[in-house]
């Protein structure tokens, strides 16, 4: 019977043509300085169309100087004598004008490890982690991590092992060469071709006596990735990418032969060893250029290449307006809105991590005012549930568990103390403020626990930047992160504003007293050097003696200036009702991951600041946009995208949520540690609280801060735990609604309750027609309605947030 009923239930569940004349055209970089004899210039040519589609022609476009002062090769410039010019740049109809300056044309500066030698290392992979950049090197050769210790990695090829590596008196027959070009067994294999630029530049610093640079030498100081995106009107089309480098005496050089390149999408386009970019298949993708300690990037759209018209769909507010932006630029149509049953239950669960009752469900489809979803959205904000969810997520990201020896008051303390904010109206910059320079007993002031959760300035440092800005900066402890801007100085600098937390024991054997110990030091691992704290992409402040780092931490971490913080906020919030960030994850937000939107993230962040960070307002935008109250259900235009927002998302319930709407629709009361009887999963203080539904279902243990830690990917287990353990059939037991139910409603009324409460709907009438069959087949109404609620529960329609 049972298995007839689920059956039951489970049934129910050619290239446009593109304008011939592109309407302007760009050329970039938009000024050429050339400072020595062996600097050259690419210069690349893009043309835009009015369709918004954009194409390299720099291949089909006429260059032109005024003053011989350079010569122009391929779109590359080359000194030919010391002046100024102007670069006439001309395609079709249109015209772009470029000063030059050449200075020193006839004077080679003399070659320099770390802006000539170490990028070639870099570029043929010789520092990578798989090669000699790993921990422990390869082969006995190690060398720093894509370069991140240049004075390190001279001493280790030319002193370590003197006269192995390089032998000066045969430069071109020493080991580093004849590795390099394969000339003797190398793990790596060849790596350069004999007689390349690269060859030659190895070979002339080996000539030149490999010398140790002066500390004059020029530094790098940041990169520019030409152009900043391409839109390809389908896929086949390919852009050409220009990488300058600026450095610190003011100069700057042409790099894109020495920048390694890498794609993060494949299936939407590939970019060659030498920065040439291809379009495969519609979607976007971004193309990372890392150079020295710098990476920057650029974001291609390749469009399907289907006829495409403007729908015009109408904005409901600011979200609608930018996600719809986006959306035209990459020829997709947003889905249809979803009904108000779909509506009403989609918001229940992610404002209040529960489902509509019949009656809510009634009352709110009944009601012919054009507003009343706002109406709904504003009453359900006003709800404490709604702060419960809010609650759970910051003790999240908090890490509020027990660990490092957190006794159970001193836990219950810290999770009071949060829900007491929460729910008291304070917002989450109001509790950062409060929390990263608390000082005292972890029991007289409950915020103090946070610095038990971690005890060392590092994973402090990690955790806070993580949680509150959204960046990952553990890579940078050991060495330059790859595929970001964060350097070592970085990390360190960040981390010594926990370096004066000062620990003691208190009278009471189960708490722990944190204060400000007004000294102490962070030091860089290289040069064992002093690093003063310095705010994460920041400046360093000045702070005046016997104040506490962490207060000035706070306040610049959550002011309404800081972007990060807001636009991170604004990421996490957007997330919990799309189950996707716009970084995603939120908690990884670097170079190489961008924004799918960005414009629709800045004026979140902005919002977020003109909403002194009150969620409730946030989530109110979000829930009343176009974007949020889509449909799930694909079109044509928008089967293959899965980054902007052009439906809404099918979700898995979370496990505390999963959890609660069972027990809700059971009427049954669940039974946690340390909280009263029918306490929700959504109320445990502690991430560690053993329960199996909620480990099998994924719920964050918060032994890190990374937003990973909740899973809400179906997995066989779950299915199983559904089917055949008590959490279902046990609270349908204990909660007897089918035998309440039938005292007062004929069995199909009955049914039909049973659809209204787990999937907020009605039989439909194929569904309807099935149930009668099988109810009057049945000898026992009460089993087989009660084989019918378990197979409600079951369904994917109950599970998943829709």
């Amino acid at each position: 019977m049972r298995f007839a009923l689920i059956a039951a239930v489970l049934v129910a569940v050619a290239a446009p043509a593109r304008a011939a004349e592109p309407v302007r055209i760009t050329v970039a970089p938009d000024r050429v300085d050339l400072t020595s004899a062996r600097d050259r210039q690419g210069v690349v040519v893009q043309a835009e169309f009015a369709d918004g589609s954009t194409k390299d022609v720099t291949a089909s476009a006429t260059f032109a100087l005024d003053k011989p002062v350079a010569t122009i090769t391929n779109a590359f410039l080359a000194p030919a004598g010391d002046g100024t010019a102007t670069l006439s740049v001309a395609f079709g109809t249109f015209s772009a004008k470029v000063p030059v300056t050449v200075t020193k044309a006839k004077e080679a500066e003399a070659l320099r490890f770390r802006t000539d030698v170490m990028p070639v290392l870099t570029k043929v992979g010789c520092n990578t982690g798989k090669c000699h950049g790993s921990a422990s090197g390869k082969d006995g050769f190690r060398l720093g991590l894509f370069g991140y210790d240049p004075e390190g990695d001279h001493f280790r090829i030319t002193r370590e092992m003197g006269g192995r590596r390089v032998n000066l008196a045969t430069p071109d027959d020493c080991l580093l060469i004849n590795k390099a070009i394969g000339k003797v067994p190398h793990t790596g294999g060849k790596r350069i071709e004999p007689g390349s630029e690269s060859y030659l530049l190895l070979l002339r610093w080996l000539e030149g006596g490999a010398p140790k640079d002066p500390k004059s030498t020029a530094k790098p100081v940041s990169i520019e990735v030409f152009p900043k995106q391409a839109v390809f009107a389908t896929k086949g089309e390919a852009q050409r990418l220009v990488v300058r480098a600026k450095y610190d005496d003011g100069t700057d050089r042409d790099v894109t032969r020495f920048t390694v390149f890498v794609g993060n999408n494949d299936a939407a386009a590939t970019v060659s060893d030498d920065g040439v970019i291809t379009g495969t298949g519609p979607g976007e993708a971004f193309i990372l250029a890392r150079f020295d300690q710098f990476t920057e990037g650029s974001a291609v759209i390749v469009r399907p290449g289907t006829e495409f018209t403007d729908p015009k769909t109408p904005a409901f507010n600011y979200i609608d307006t930018h996600v719809h932006a986006k959306l035209n630029r990459l020829h997709v149509v947003p889905s249809d809105v979803c009904t108000d049953e779909v509506f009403l239950r989609r918001v229940y669960i992610d404002l209040l991590g529960l489902l509509p009752t019949p009656v809510e469900r009634e009352k709110f489809l009944a009601d012919p005012d054009a507003k009343k979803r706002e109406k709904l959205v504003d009453a359900l904000l006003a709800r404490d549930e709604f702060r419960d969810i809010w609650v759970m997520k910051w003790a999240e990201m908090l890490q509020i568990r027990t660990i490092n020896g957190i006794s159970q008051k001193g836990l219950q303390l810290y999770d009071k103390w949060l829900r007491d904010k929460v729910r008291g109206g304070a917002t989450i910059d109001q509790i950062v403020r409060e929390l990263l320079p608390a000082v005292g007993g972890t029991f007289e002031n409950p915020a103090v626990n946070y610095f038990q959760t971690e005890t060392t300035p590092q994973l402090l440092a990690e955790n806070v930047s993580q949680v509150f800005l959204g960046t990952r900066i553990q890579c940078a402890q050991c060495h330059n992160h790859p595929f970001d801007r964060w350097t070592m100085d970085d990390y360190y600098g960040f981390a010594a504003f926990f370096s004066q937390v000062g620990y003691k024991n208190a009278q009471d054997p189960r708490e722990l007293t944190v204060f400000n110990a007004g000294s102490g030091e962070m030091r860089h691992p290289l040069g064992d050097r002093l690093v003063k704290p310095k705010f994460l992409g920041g400046d360093a402040p000045e702070l005046k003696p016997g104040r506490d780092y962490r207060a000035a931490l706070a306040d610049w971490l959550t002011s309404t200036d800081n972007a990060a913080f807001a636009r991170n906020i604004s990421n996490t919030v957007w997330a919990h009702f799309f189950g996707k960030g716009i970084v995603d994850a939120v908690d990884d937000v670097r170079v190489s991951n961008p924004a799918s939107n960005p414009e629709l993230l800045d004026a979140l962040g902005k919002k977020a600041a003109e909403y002194k960070f009150d969620v409730k307002k946030l989530a109110r935008d979000i829930c009343l946009s176009r974007t949020y109250q889509l449909s799930t259900k694909r079109n044509p235009t928008n089967e293959w995208d899965e980054r902007n927002f052009a439906r809404q998302t099918v979700r898995r319930m979370r496990a505390e949520v999963l959890l609660d709407c069972i027990t809700q629709v059971t009427e049954t009361a669940n039974r946690f540690p340390n909280l009263p009887l029918g306490g929700r999963a959504v109320h445990l203080p502690d991430g560690r609280t053993p329960n199996y539904f909620l480990t099998t279902f994924g719920r964050s243990t918060r032994a890190t801060a990374c937003t990973c830690e909740v899973k809400t990917t179906p997995t066989l287990s779950q299915a199983l735990h559904l089917l055949n353990g008590e959490t279902t059939t046990g609270k349908i037991g204990e909660g007897k609604v089918v035998e309440g139910l039938l005292a007062k409603k004929e069995p199909a009324a009955v049914a039909e309750e049973l659809y209204l409460r787990c999937l907020g709907r009605k039989p439909t009438a194929n569904e309807v027609a099935k149930l009668a069959t099988r109810l009057e087949q049945a000898t026992d109404k009460k089993e087989a309605l009660e084989d019918l609620f378990w197979a409600l529960l079951n369904t994917n329609e109950f599970i998943f947030n829709r």
